[in-house]
C-alpha cells in the first residue's frame, strides 16, 4: 500500500478579536484573508501567506492561551519555515513590524526572528542554519 501524503498543517489560534488579528497579520506580516465568517465583525478567519496558513477564532467565553503564558520556556506557538529569513525580516521591518526577538542565529541551530501578535502568540520565522 502506498503511503498517503499530507499537504500542510495550520495552527488554530483562539483570539480576543478577529478583526484586530486580521489587521495585524495583513498589515504587519503580509498575510491575506482567504475566508472569514461572517463578512462583518467576523468570529472566524483563515489567513495565508504563501504556504503558511493560520486559522483564528474568537469566543467571548474562551480566552487566548499562547504558549508563553503557559510555559515561558516554550515560547513558540508556531514555526513558519522561511528560506530567506533575512529578506523577510527586512520586508516586515519596512511594514513597521516589531520583533519580539530580532533576527539572529539561535542556540537551537536556526536562523530567524520572533514576532508576537496582539494576543501574545509567538511566531518564529526562520530556517535551519
Amino acid at each position: 500500500m502506498a503511503r498517503a501524503t499530507t499537504n500542510a498543517i495550520s495552527p488554530f489560534f483562539i483570539v480576543s478579536n478577529v478583526n484586530r488579528t486580521i489587521k495585524f497579520y495583513t498589515e504587519k506580516l503580509g498575510f491575506e484573508v482567504t475566508s472569514q465568517e461572517p463578512d462583518q465583525d467576523p468570529f472566524f478567519a483563515i489567513l495565508r501567506r504563501d504556504g503558511a496558513q493560520l486559522f483564528v477564532k474568537s469566543d467571548q467565553n474562551v480566552a487566548p492561551m499562547p504558549n508563553p503564558t503557559r510555559h515561558p520556556f516554550m515560547r513558540w506557538d508556531a514555526y513558519v519555515s522561511v528560506p530567506a529569513p533575512d529578506t523577510l525580516a527586512a520586508e516586515l521591518a519596512d511594514h513597521g513590524t516589531t520583533f519580539s526577538t530580532p533576527l539572529k542565529d539561535t542556540e537551537d541551530g536556526l536562523r530567524g526572528f520572533e514576532v508576537s501578535d496582539p494576543d501574545g502568540y509567538v511566531l518564529f520565522f526562520g530556517r535551519p542554519r
